[in-house]
């Protein structure tokens, strides 16, 4: 009896490793069903609420209230059309919502052109719209984008064509122009009663920070200058403002490869007559540079008349609080983190965040919801734990804190906490869809290695259970650069796709490394700001190659079969490891990546003025060797290129070029073209196209027979 019970339990657990991989199995589709939130925001009267969800494409606007909370839906797009929804506002008095429907807001250039991923003869179009946050059918209000409500909450400004234009917010007339100035007008911010609007004027060698009243009286220029004036904030007695100011262009042609400061300071001005004066100086340091973070300077007018904004000088990008009046500012966010995803509290006396700071040390690679007050270091870490949140808002009362929160396995949802502190409650759970497998995914563990320069890198590796001794692997090169992949559900959509990507290769059967190169985000900004990065030498590639290496010691790693992909900046680093180790990557794939450097960098070189750049023709020259195009020699492994050919962050000729350079080698190559979508897979179905596309890639190329 005993030796049947033996046989019985070895049979069970051979059984059971032949057909782990088969246990953790799903699909693509399902993986990447979930419902995505983005552009989280409150009215600042009341407890109202309002996002976007992108549901397989299908993207809506949500609204919820409190005390319970309960999402609805607003507006009923039903069709997978590439038509994103961003600058979600509610307005002051809680009544509408305001949002714009179409664009690619994430690209480099073109951002408000339509997106027409349908190729429909018919193009869509970049609209504003509105619709009564108690329900109804949304209006289609004018063609523009960048709308904000007035404070009296009856009508709305943006921006169309440079211009900036006015319509009620209910649609009841046209827009009409509000006023025309000479240059591209952008930044608007409503005076705290809504009779003036500042706004920036670019005039590309400088730029004027200005203020319209009404259409009799002529725009004030604030302390007009041969700079380059940004972020207009109001004083709450809007009889003042605070600005950015940095130097306009020209001068003398300087180094291109050497790192400079990029100064910047903060001036306060008086709205009555434009005067005004510098109130801070940013350090003359390196990190002391324009800040390069998520909302860049973070300039708010808090109460208390305290100026507050964030600065990298300290080496990371932290919060600072100065008085109007002068003074030494107060760092209010020590520590060797980074605050992102900023906002001010209706009353002007928090600031919340999210941070990669916590009691675990895990936490470097999370992000948790941290608040501060406006006037005092005493910070308070709100979601401590093994979770992902970001992008806090306070609702109009005061009571409640709105955020997105994901785990390793559930994906992300918007979710309210009490302001006094307490457990975040989660809602619309049940619009995950039943097909998704949330119990199968594994939680990435976070692994550390050197670079050869001695550069400590993160990164996440999943790694499916069961299986054979010796896992074929894969490596995932994030794009950005500036990003940082997390221990569960990114809060970015194209890296959440990412993540799901990954959790699905997985469930393949492959060892997966998501790897955090320097450039990126994180680690501080000597980690995100190394002197001989990308073009200027590439010293990014030693980490990649260093997490193939690190794979390739594993005991459970098939060394002779890891494959690298990435898209953007990672598909550039792919393309980067093929060329210069085809030994160590067996195969890869790559998604719009950047395959020569010195395209761009001549463009930067060559001027018409008789003066050029000192290093001028160096600089072209080191851009090119930290090309791919350069190592095309030494390139004999497999690839897939895929590119969507209305790309709006690298452009199409990339690959196009070097489609051509790898069919003179005879490198082998497969390619893929994504017809009138952009560098965000804007369509669902197109997503689902590439990753499906990328995972079979790596299966004929990676998988032995009968894995």
């Amino acid at each position: 009896m005993r030796k049947t019970y033996y046989s019985c339990l070895t049979l069970l657990l051979i059984l059971a490793t032949c057909l782990g991989i088969k246990a953790q199995s799903f699909s693509l589709e399902s993986v990447k069903s979930y419902p995505f939130p983005s552009d989280l925001t409150s009215s600042a009267q009341g407890s109202r609420i309002a996002w976007a969800f992108n549901e397989q494409g299908k993207r809506n606007v949500y609204v919820a209230q409190g005390p319970d909370f309960k999402p609805r839906k607003l507006t009923n797009y039903n069709e997978d059309d590439g038509q994103e929804i961003t600058s979600l506002s509610i307005s002051a008095d809680g009544k509408w919502v305001v949002y714009v429907r179409g664009g690619d807001h994430g690209s480099n250039w073109d951002e408000e052109l339509p997106v027409n991923t349908t190729s429909s003869p018919v193009p869509p179009k970049v609209q504003i719209w509105t619709v009564p946050f108690a329900g109804g059918e949304p209006k289609a209000i004018a063609e523009g984008d960048e709308p904000i409500v007035s404070p009296n909450s009856d009508r709305i400004a943006f921006v169309k064509s440079g211009q900036v234009w006015s319509a009620p917010v209910d649609g009841s007339s046209a827009a009409k122009t509000l006023f025309t100035a000479r240059g591209t007008n952008g930044s608007l911010a409503w005076s705290p009663d809504g009779s003036k609007l500042a706004f920036v004027c670019d005039r590309k060698d400088h730029a004027f920070v200005g203020i319209y009243a009404n259409e009799t009286t002529p725009i004030t220029w604030i302390a007009p200058s041969f700079s380059k004036d940004a972020s207009p904030r109001w004083s709450p007695d809007g009889k003042k403002l605070v600005f950015v100011r940095m130097p306009g262009t020209g001068g003398a042609p300087d180094s291109l490869l050497t790192r400079k400061h990029r100064p910047w300071a903060i001036w306060t001005a008086d709205v009555s007559t434009g005067a005004a004066a510098p109130l801070w100086q940013a350090p003359k340091t390196l990190a002391g540079s324009v800040p390069t973070t998520h909302g860049q300077f973070n300039l708010h007018w808090a109460a208390n008349d305290r100026i507050v904004y964030l600065s990298y000088e300290d080496g990371w990008p932290h919060l600072y609080s100065i008085a109007s009046t002068g003074g030494t500012p107060l760092l209010l966010t020590p520590g060797r983190f980074m605050a992102e995803h900023i906002s001010l509290s209706p009353d002007r006396k928090w600031l919340l965040f999210s941070g990669n700071t916590g009691p675990d040390k895990l936490d470097i690679d999370r992000r948790h919801i941290v608040r501060v007050p406006v006037d005092k270091a005493a910070m308070d870490v709100l979601t401590p734990g093994n979770g992902v949140e970001w992008t806090p808002v306070v609702t109009g009362d005061g009571a409640t804190i709105a955020l997105i929160s994901a785990t390793a396995q559930r994906p992300p949802l918007p979710a309210v906490m009490p302001f006094t502190n307490g457990t975040p409650t989660v809602l619309a759970q049940d619009l995950i869809p039943a097909g998704f497998p949330q119990k199968p995914l594994v939680t990435p563990k976070q692994v550390t290695f050197k670079a050869p320069d001695g550069v400590t890198v993160h990164g996440q590796l999943f790694e499916p259970m069961g299986g054979p001794a010796k896992k074929p692997a894969i490596i995932y090169v994030h794009g950005g650069p500036p990003r940082q992949m997390l221990l569960g559900w990114h809060y970015s959509d194209y890296y959440t796709n990412a993540y799901a990507m990954n959790q699905y290769l997985a469930g393949q059967g492959f060892m997966v490394l998501s790897v955090n190169y320097r450039l990126g985000i994180g680690y501080g900004y000597e980690f995100h700001q190394p002197a001989d990065g990308g073009a200027n030498g590439a010293s990014e590639y030693q980490d990649v190659r260093a997490a193939a290496v690190w794979l390739a010691g594993q005991p459970q790693v098939d060394a002779a079969r890891i494959g690298i992909y990435g898209g953007s900046y990672g598909g550039y680093l792919t393309a980067l490891a093929l060329a210069r180790d085809s030994k160590l990557f067996a195969a890869g794939v790559d998604i719009h990546g950047v395959h020569d450097w010195s395209v761009m960098r001549y463009l930067n070189a060559q001027t018409d003025r008789f003066e050029k750049a000192p290093d001028a023709g160096q600089t072209v020259k080191v851009a090119y060797e930290a090309s791919p195009v350069s190592a095309i020699t030494t390139w004999t492994s497999p690839v897939l290129i895929i590119h969507g050919d209305d790309d709006r962050n690298v452009r199409f000729a990339q690959s196009a070029d070097l489609v051509r350079r790898l069919e003179a080698k005879g490198v082998p190559m497969e390619t893929m073209v994504i017809v009138d979508d952009t560098h965000h897979w804007m369509k669902h179905s197109n997503a689902l196209k590439m990753g499906n596309a990328t995972a079979d890639y790596f299966k004929r190329k990676l998988l032995k027979p009968g894995q």
